[in-house]
């Protein structure tokens, strides 16, 4: 029988590397072993971390950004899926009140907006007292949030943790709890967050962390102090109308290509019925109408989907005939002519776009992105490694700029009917992107 408990949460912390993420999965974990209904939230524009949050919970983790979405519309989304929970969980992204302009989009943004109770996960590694003013800066700097408790990670002993105990005391912030570094119950990073591989237990791994997080941190009190006093009502909007389409809807879902919204998802679905496929596993594309192909890691497995002919040459065929596609960053890499990995060893692709992406030499584009494409206004972001090598690649007339609205070099790039570009977008409030693709699809193949 379910705990009616309704207690929600953000884990946040002083700065990135703190090691929210590890204690946020041993929480869910945890919290579910309990027989709990948990829903896990992430914070910004992540794709992994919230990948990694649903295996722990057994629950769809959802983002929640109000740089790429109205703060009404992040509203809502925490309403629906967190209202059916026992435990609403978010994990912050960056430090507590990093934002894409000071607070604007940070952690501390959303737990105000949502009247969501902090808790800091601060690295205790080489501090013991000195946690007393930064925890007490991090309490009293902003008062439109309440940090209501602190996890410390990286304790040496029980009585290193007496120290900042006493720490927390002196400040007014109730400790909840430590944890130690252990390296079996790591998850490998890489450049886009925590690593996602068929090689690794994670499983293993969540269950050991939730097994550490139970002996250490004081989970009851926990939600004790996060409980909800009250269902606060939120006025959902009516759902959005969408055209009366019937299309097929094709989109690429494998170990490559993993990064999508929900929400997205959703606004998607009201054009027709989608169809999901491996561009590494499936031989042939499905019929379709509508081809998406989201980010991943396309490099990590650059020579099973090139050695895969049968699809690429499927899905060539679909493109030079006119299908409609939309491909963002790892799809933009699959459909170009060949990828470069970081070894140097190159991979033929589907050859559908006059361009090639190497890792070799890789630099990092990150950011908040903000297009504007014949008066319709996008919003998402762009965050990855890879150089594009342009073979005479076209765009449309597109002006993308980052959240400063200074503008930057990211290009809507298009081939007949094939969409693609580095830039995330998000539409999941906002179906206009859609329609817009869908009244841009030339009649004619022009290959």
């Amino acid at each position: 029988m379910k705990k009616n408990i309704r207690s929600h949460f953000l884990i946040s912390a002083p700065s990135s590397n703190s090691g929210k993420t590890t204690l946020t999965l041993g929480l869910l974990r945890a919290l579910k072993n309990r027989g709990m209904q948990i829903q896990p939230f992430k914070c910004g524009p992540d794709y992994i971390d919230p990948i990694h949050h649903t295996v722990a919970a057994g629950t769809q983790s959802v983002n929640l950004d109000t740089f790429m979405s109205s703060e009404k519309h992040v509203r809502e989304i925490y309403h629906e899926y967190g209202s059916q929970a026992d435990v609403a969980v978010t994990e912050g992204v960056m430090g507590l009140f990093d934002g894409a302009d000071k607070m604007k989009g940070s952690s501390a943004a959303i737990a105000e907006l949502l009247n969501i109770p902090v808790i800091l996960v601060v690295n205790a590694k080489s501090m013991a007292y000195s946690a007393a003013p930064l925890l007490y800066g991090f309490k009293n700097f902003y008062k439109g949030i309440k940090v209501a408790g602190v996890i410390f990670n990286f304790v040496n002993t029980e009585s290193h943790y007496r120290f900042l105990q006493e720490a927390c005391a002196d400040v007014g912030i109730e400790a909840l709890g430590y944890f130690q570094k252990n390296e079996n119950l790591v998850i490998p990073s890489r450049h886009l967050g925590l690593h996602i591989s068929d090689e690794i237990n994670y499983e293993n791994i969540i269950e050991k962390l939730a097994e550490a997080v139970s002996k250490t941190i004081d989970i009851n009190r926990l939600l004790e102090i996060t409980a909800l006093k009250s269902d606060r009502a939120v006025n959902l909007s009516k759902d959005k109308e969408t055209s009366n389409s019937n299309l097929k809807i094709t989109i690429a879902k494998d170990e490559a290509f993993s990064f999508t919204y929900i929400q997205n998802i959703k606004v998607l679905s009201g054009f027709g019925e989608i169809t999901w496929f491996s561009p590494l596993h499936d031989k042939v594309l499905p019929e379709t109408d509508f081809l998406y192909l989201p980010g991943g890691y396309p490099e990590l497995f650059a020579g099973g989907l090139s050695e895969n002919t049968s699809m690429r040459d499927s899905i060539k065929s679909y493109c030079e005939n006119g299908g409609l596609t939309y491909a963002e960053c790892g799809g933009l890499m699959y459909l170009g002519e060949n990828i470069t990995d970081q070894d140097g060893e190159t991979f033929e692709m589907a050859g559908v776009l006059d361009c090639a992406t190497s890792m070799l030499s890789s630099k990092m584009k990150l950011g908040y992105r903000i297009a504007n494409w014949e008066g319709l206004e996008i919003r998402g972001h762009e965050f990855h490694y890879s150089g594009l090598i342009d073979n005479g690649l076209e765009s449309e007339r597109v002006s993308i700029t980052n959240a400063k609205g200074v503008k930057v070099d990211t290009k809507l790039y298009r081939k007949n009917n094939i969409f693609a570009s580095y830039m995330h977008m998000y539409w999941g409030e906002n179906e206009g992107f859609i329609k817009k693709l869908l009244t841009k699809k030339s009649t004619q193949a022009v290959f």
